[in-house]
């Protein structure tokens, strides 16, 4: 999720203190408790801030764990969101041995449920991004995250992203685990 070059964020001391507040929040709590019941184990720098040269909130990586990117957190709310993201994109990894983020459909997939599940295309975020539509507005967003997170994986040309996005919408958008229903 890119950021404006503008944004002052926070220290990566300050965005430590909002991720231990994020780990006291209901969802964030359910998602961890999910991920040990998976039998994946996380330690307490499982979630750490750093600072990040590329504009970006956040992200998962296979073997370290979620990095918050502080120099573009400035509320604790956006750190609330990276990290629910990011839990479900480590929920995924969990559940499915055999993720690999380079296969265009696997990273869809999981980007596409965090998307949807997250919260991250809530009506209101959706507003003060500057989108506003009354029907339709969630998967729509959904989608257009989805392709922006799939443009930087190298092995995803425009063309194979959007395909593969939409023959794994359905089976991946209604996959709400481990949710009963998306929240």
């Amino acid at each position: 999720m890119a950021k404006s070059s503008t944004i002052k964020g926070s220290t990566v001391e300050e965005c430590q203190d909002m991720i231990r507040r994020s780990l006291r929040t209901p969802m964030v709590k359910f998602l961890k408790e999910h991920l040990e019941k998976s039998g994946c184990r996380i330690g307490d720098n499982f979630i750490r801030a750093v600072h990040c040269n590329k504009m970006a909130s956040g992200f998962y990586v296979r073997g370290l764990g979620i990095q918050v990117c502080s120099n573009y957190m400035r509320y604790q709310d956006e750190v609330n969101q990276v990290i629910i993201h990011e839990l479900i994109h480590a929920y995924d990894e969990c559940r499915a041995a055999n993720l690999e983020w380079s296969n265009c459909a696997h990273h869809a997939c999981s980007e596409i449920r965090a998307g949807h599940l997250s919260g991250d295309c809530h009506y209101k975020r959706e507003l003060l991004r500057g989108f506003l539509k009354i029907r339709g507005h969630e998967q729509e967003c959904v989608k257009r995250r989805v392709m922006k997170s799939l443009s930087i994986n190298p092995n995803c040309s425009e063309t194979t992203s959007k395909e593969t996005m939409e023959a794994v919408w359905d089976i991946c958008y209604n996959d709400t685990m481990p949710f009963d229903r998306a929240p």
